[in-house]
């Protein structure tokens, strides 16, 4: 045999790498799918202990089919919050759902902290689904924490209001900078002209932030002349 012919694989090594290929091909598929069931099974918990308990799903199928027949019913709660926040919007687009919300708003207005914490998830509901304004649609560096330093940020508006009137800088905008593992982040200050900007994608940003670094996007490569 000659020298340079490669050792052959044990079995063992064998099957630690078919484990290791299975482990690639599992957990991203398993994860995502708990994740979903987990997430489904929260807003059913949430949602039907609201629901009257003549009208429980349970209840219904009991009464249709009888008391021994049982269905899976996960995921009830989350078409009873999907049909019931679709019709809550189309009856707020109309001139008496306005003007019940506008009436609402003035009664929440007048209990002091409740004002407070109703104005900030108002308008952080706004901001994220209205979509009155683009957000978070691209990425950049930005020195942080530290002169030469460099953070992935998400680029954000630009500064309004009394921050944008007291700021030293003239052209300034907003960068959210995400700490990993994506739970925290510092959302800074900084003038357009210290900032890179990249043409990766927010959700690819996320996945590196994530990641620690670890999951980079995929570059595409320049097409070679034939």
């Amino acid at each position: 045999m000659s020298d340079t012919t490669p050792p052959r694989r044990s079995l063992l090594g064998a099957l630690r790498a078919s484990f290791l290929t299975g482990l690639v091909v599992v957990l991203p598929t398993g994860l995502t799918l708990w994740l979903i069931w987990s997430v489904i099974g929260w807003l059913d918990g949430w949602i039907l202990p609201l629901i009257p308990a003549a009208y429980q799903p349970e209840e219904i199928v009991h009464r249709l089919f009888g008391p021994d027949v049982t269905f899976p019913l996960r995921g009830v709660g989350v078409a009873v919050f999907l049909v019931f926040t679709v019709l809550i919007g189309w009856m707020a687009r109309g001139f008496l759902g306005r003007t019940l919300m506008g009436q609402a708003e003035l009664l929440v207005d007048r209990v002091p902290v409740v004002r407070s914490v109703y104005g900030g998830l108002k308008q952080i509901t706004e901001t994220v689904f209205a979509q009155k304004e683009k957000t978070f649609d691209r990425t950049c560096l930005v020195q942080f924490p530290r002169e030469g330093s460099w953070s992935v940020g998400l680029v954000a508006t630009s500064p309004k209001g009394e921050i944008a009137a007291k700021l030293p800088g003239k052209d300034m905008i907003a960068v959210f900078v995400a700490l990993t593992p994506l739970t925290s982040g510092m959302l800074i200050y900084v003038p357009r002209a210290d900032v890179i900007f990249l043409d990766m994608k927010p959700d690819e940003a996320a996945k590196l932030v994530v990641s620690g670094g670890l999951v980079y996007p995929a570059t595409k490569e320049p097409l070679l002349s034939k």
